[in-house]
């Protein structure tokens, strides 16, 4: 019988308290992504992405992420990468080619998705993928931080890794519509009202600094737009004549308010269903 209080609390939480989670078997899947709540790594069976010969405008981009992904993937140095630009121009798509293109030669080559909400637990992430003989790149998509909003400071531990240094076996990857991962307004108001100015937007503004790659996004001309389409009708065997491709796909552009590689993609997905072709 424990009769000391303070023991019988130490049992009391320690039954509480949940054991340790062991690392997944990665040889399952070729994706996972990070859920807590309980804490859990879960194997996604198909990944939704494009092939990488269908992106289109963005060749230097593709190429710079393409090297630095297979230069990790063959255990030789890498950077931590942003993707940082406009809206539905394919960063996250980029991302996902890549790791698909890659998989024949690299199958140890793993992605991990991780919620920017999720990023106060990327600690207890790390500690399952440090060790393991699978190279993982840590996927956060739309990563921003906004007023009030300290989840960046989490973000350090992946990009600076603490006293132990970030995994040797993980990189991230992330993406964001803004350079620097923090409104422009933000930054004004903090410059605006702080004692020091400079120091008060330093520690957040740095952020983006301690990725290795700054790859930007730009929109896309007419031309781009259209040979985006022509592509995908290409791949999947839809039969349009140039010129009908092109009054719909401006047509189309133009109730949208903007043109895009999503809004390309978005033409040709009802383009492919009234022709009755299947994407899957």
């Amino acid at each position: 019988m424990i009769d000391d209080p303070m023991d019988r609390i130490a049992l009391a939480l320690e039954r509480m308290s949940p054991a340790p989670l062991a690392a997944p078997d990665f040889t399952t899947a070729s994706a996972f992504v990070w859920h807590t709540g309980p804490d859990r790594l879960e194997p996604i069976a198909k990944v939704s992405r494009v092939d990488l010969s269908l992106l289109l405008g963005v060749e230097r981009t593709r190429d710079t992420l393409l090297q630095n992904t297979s230069q990790f993937a063959a255990g030789l140095p890498a950077n931590n990468a942003l993707l940082w630009g406009a809206r539905g121009m394919g960063k996250s798509s980029l991302v996902k080619a890549i790791h698909g293109a890659l998989q024949g030669e690299f199958p140890a080559l793993k992605m991990v998705e991780l919620q920017r909400e999720d990023l106060p637990s990327v600690g207890r992430l790390l500690n399952l993928l440090r060790g393991a003989p699978e190279r993982f790149i840590l996927f956060c998509d739309d990563l921003s931080f906004g007023h009030d909003d300290a989840h960046y400071k989490s973000l350090k531990a992946v990009l600076d890794g603490g006293i132990e240094g970030r995994p040797e076996n993980v990189v991230l990857y992330a993406t964001s519509n803004r350079r620097h991962l923090m409104p422009r307004d933000m930054i004004e108001n903090e410059r605006g009202s702080a004692i020091n100015p400079a120091e008060a937007v330093e520690e957040k503004v740095s952020l983006s600094d301690r990725f290795g790659l700054w790859l930007g996004f730009h929109a896309c001309d007419q031309d781009q737009y259209l040979a985006m389409i022509r592509g995908y009708c290409d791949a999947h065997g839809v039969a349009i004549d140039d010129a009908t491709l092109r009054a719909e796909a401006i047509e189309w552009q133009a109730t949208r308010g903007s043109r895009s590689g999503r809004v390309a993609w978005q033409y040709f997905t009802d383009l492919a269903g009234r022709k009755g072709v299947s994407l899957q």
